[in-house]
């Protein structure tokens, strides 16, 4: 079992920045996958990137690419990033942390956090 914990999200003003940690309560295999989706009020989760912990492995939606940044920190750290500049309103949401043995850009991975809400204001 994978707990896994989101923190970093809040207010900002469109055209800021935030970042989103995610802790894993312990290090998965390093042949898992961490991603991060998002679902805003009345609409299906959705993808929005992917890394392996290899970092061998990073994948974007078409929708933050060039704004937003996924990244690793092993060492015992077992935490996931997601940095994300220039920020929209449409990127209000709730994140999502996750983490799975198979990469798909699809919300059914196995391991999910609680989410931290995300809001922007325009």
């Amino acid at each position: 079992q994978v707990q896994l914990v989101e923190s970093g999200g809040g207010l900002v003003q469109a055209g800021g920045s935030l970042r989103l940690s995610c802790a894993a309560s312990r290090r998965t295999s390093s042949n898992y996958y961490m991603g991060w989706f998002r679902q805003a009020p009345g609409k299906e989760r959705e993808f929005v990137a992917a890394i392996s912990w290899s970092g061998l492995m990073i994948s974007y939606a078409d929708s933050v690419k060039g704004r937003f940044t996924i990244s690793s920190r092993d060492n015992a750290k077992n935490t996931v990033y997601l940095q994300m500049n220039s920020l929209k309103s449409e990127d209000t949401a709730v994140y999502y942390c996750a983490a799975d043995p198979t990469y798909r850009p699809l919300p059914n991975w196995t391991y999910w956090g609680q989410g931290t809400q995300v809001t922007v204001s325009s």
